[in-house]
């Protein structure tokens, strides 16, 4: 059954877009200094829920905290299992006033917080706590963004389902700003070259441990400026590039190195979801099969109904 999906504008939404990769940098760094390592940096990220964004559960010594941003009711939220609520309006909230009014709210309820405020894989970043420049957010393009979030995660939770070895969950990196799944073959890959800006080369190496074929969705950049799923594998096997891939209109980035499929034509299509699951499919297949991944041990033979 069609769906409506909501359109996006890049350049429409792209200061809000800004902002909110900024505000959600605040939150993952909280994340970061206060949870245990997990392996490829999976304890950072965020999760996509019905109202918005959520860091999930984060531990304090002996109390948990959950900090939320609703894009429903338009405010950043902080609650703890001791009970106390506090709500940030996120209207005319510039990315300084996010950092210094979310530590204070966390102050106030006996959590004390310090992290980096070098905003990651940024060039040339604002600090977050000087951050005054960026303070847009327009609600409709958080609400539109948030839904196709939203459908985007359903259609890859549903490719996840098909997978039995190694896989991310689906999830929300802060530091790109793209929501993600990444299945991995169980073999060891080359070191990682790094060089992602702001982001130690260790992280990145980390992450690319082992061979993976990795898609995900981002609502637009500085190098392709257009809200667009995107599909990658590393090591990128020979031959990749030129796999071919459905649908029609998707093609590989030569400068990022991975197939794009802009937002769009998933959300003109007749059948969306079958669009995308197209497209997560057939980058996977020709990644596992052109890297002689196992196949057979790895992926659900037989769905249940």
């Amino acid at each position: 059954m069609k769906t409506s999906w909501p359109s996006l504008s890049f350049a429409e939404a792209k200061e809000t877009y800004q902002t909110l990769h900024l505000w959600t940098q605040i939150v993952g760094k909280i994340k970061l200094v206060k949870m245990p390592w997990v392996n490829h940096s999976w304890h950072v990220t965020m999760l996509v829920t019905p109202t918005g964004l959520s860091s999930g559960t984060i531990v304090d010594g002996d109390t948990s905290f959950q900090i939320d941003f609703d894009f429903l009711q338009h405010q950043l939220q902080l609650k703890t299992s001791n009970g106390q609520f506090h709500a940030i309006s996120l209207e005319k909230l510039s990315v300084s006033g996010c950092y210094h009014s979310l530590l204070q709210v966390l102050a106030d309820c006996n959590i004390e917080v310090q992290i980096n405020t070098t905003p990651n894989e940024l060039v040339d970043p604002i600090p977050l706590h000087q951050d005054e420049e960026h303070d847009t957010y327009n609600p409709q393009h958080a609400a539109a963004l948030h839904k196709a979030l939203l459908l985007s995660q359903a259609v890859m939770q549903d490719f996840r389902a098909r997978f039995i070895g190694k896989s991310s969950p689906v999830h929300f990196f802060w530091g790109s700003f793209d929501l993600a799944v990444t299945r991995f073959s169980g073999r060891e890959a080359p070191k990682h070259p790094g060089g992602v800006p702001n982001l130690p080369d260790w992280v990145a190496q980390e992450a690319y441990s082992h061979e993976v074929s990795s898609c995900g969705f981002w609502p637009g950049n500085d190098a392709v400026p257009f809200p667009a799923f995107y599909a990658y594998a590393y090591p990128e096997p020979d031959g990749y590039k030129e796999a071919a891939v459905q649908p029609a209109e998707a093609y590989y980035h030569q400068e990022m190195r991975e197939f794009i499929l802009p937002y769009e034509v998933v959300q003109q299509a007749e059948n969306p979801s079958a669009a995308l699951m197209a497209f997560l499919e057939s980058t996977y297949t020709a990644a596992a099969d052109l890297a002689r991944w196992d196949r057979n041990s790895l992926e659900v033979t037989q769905f249940q109904p």
